[in-house]
């Protein structure tokens, strides 16, 4: 079963309005809705902002069946081309607030685990594909940094970008990214770039909401149809 994930409301609220045969489960910290979107059966929730909440809401769907993830939502732009609007399609997800360089780890690497969890190639491709179609706005393939951090200076985006190589930064990706890898679950990360993460652009995140719904919305069921038709 598929299983679709944002972190607020407004992020899988028109997903939601779309859903068939709703069924809720009520899981600790967390509700989960499964029911039929386009035709295919899915899991669609929304996890909260952060780390141990995206893990927490990851490891519930995966109890409740799901054996592929999609994760939906804003981002801060990194990458000095994007701009607000453009969408973000995770080739792998690292945790650039992890630092246990002290004991001679690199930046970003949890000790006993990948310093970063690769995303699905075919979910790539079907997400790339599908938020291709998007009018107006650019995608492209790249690294997600995620942590419990909202990076707001100059100096915070310039230590992603020649740090990580992050295209865009978040708040729960990675954790999402380490649950499903060490379960064997194909998963990625969609992130629509909702300001610059130095707010160079001056956007409040807020205001963009309405239209990343939309975004996600086109989004996921584009890649239904892709996943649904046989190659």
């Amino acid at each position: 079963m598929l299983a679709i994930m944002g972190a607020m409301d407004e992020e899988i609220e028109l997903l939601l309005e779309g859903l068939e045969a709703r069924e809720t489960l009520e899981r600790p910290g967390v509700t989960l809705h499964r029911g039929v979107l386009d035709g295919v059966p899915v899991l669609l929730t929304r996890g909260g902002i952060g780390k141990v909440n995206a893990a927490m809401t990851a490891t519930h769907l995966l109890h409740a069946g799901a054996t592929r993830v999609i994760f939906t939502g804003v981002a801060g732009g990194v990458h000095p081309d994007l701009r607000v609007g453009d969408i973000v399609v995770s080739t792998d997800l690292v945790q650039h607030d992890v630092d246990v360089t002290a004991l001679g780890y690199a930046p970003g690497t949890v000790p006993g685990e990948t310093p970063a969890w690769a995303a699905d190639p075919q979910l790539r491709a079907a997400a790339l594909a599908a938020a291709g179609e998007v009018e107006g706005v650019r995608a492209l393939e790249g690294r997600v940094a995620s942590g419990d951090q909202f990076i707001a200076s100059q100096e915070g985006v310039q230590r992603l970008w020649t740090g990580f190589g992050a295209a865009c930064a978040e708040m729960e990706g990675a954790a999402v990214a380490q649950v499903c890898a060490k379960a064997g679950v194909p998963f990625v990360v969609i992130r629509s770039v909702s300001d610059t993460a130095d707010h160079a652009a001056n956007v409040d995140y807020r205001t963009f909401m309405p239209l990343v719904a939309r975004h996600a919305k086109q989004v996921v069921r584009g890649m239904l149809a892709r996943l649904s038709t046989p190659a």
